[in-house]
C-alpha cells in the first residue's frame, strides 16, 4: 500500500491502527484497516523503510495520525544492513 492510498484511507477514517516495526536493522510501518496489517510500500512496490524510529513516527504524524504502536522486540540497532 503506497502513501497515496494510505492518505486516502486516513481521510476516509478507515485506518484503525498504525504500528512502527523495528526488525533487525529495518524500520517500517504497518497499517491496519480491518483485521490485517499491510506494510507501507514505495510507489514502485518495495517496502518503505526509514533510517530511524523518529523519522518513521514523523512520517505517520505527517499523515495526520497521532497514535502508533511501536514494536522493537526484534530490533538490532547496531546490525548492518544487507546489500542486495
Amino acid at each position: 500500500m503506497d502513501e497515496k492510498i494510505i492518505r486516502a484511507l486516513v481521510e476516509a477514517g478507515a485506518v484503525k491502527k498504525v504500528k512502527v516495526v523495528a526488525e533487525g536493522s529495518t524500520i517500517y510501518v504497518e497499517i491496519t484497516t480491518g483485521l490485517e496489517f499491510v506494510a507501507a510500500k514505495t510507489n514502485k512496490g518495495a517496502l518503505k523503510i526509514w533510517a530511524s524510529i523518529d523519522t518513521a513516527a514523523n512520517w505517520v504524524r505527517g499523515l495526520g495520525l497521532g497514535t502508533i504502536q511501536l514494536d522493537v522486540s526484534r530490533w538490532q540497532p547496531g546490525q548492518k544492513k544487507l546489500k542486495v
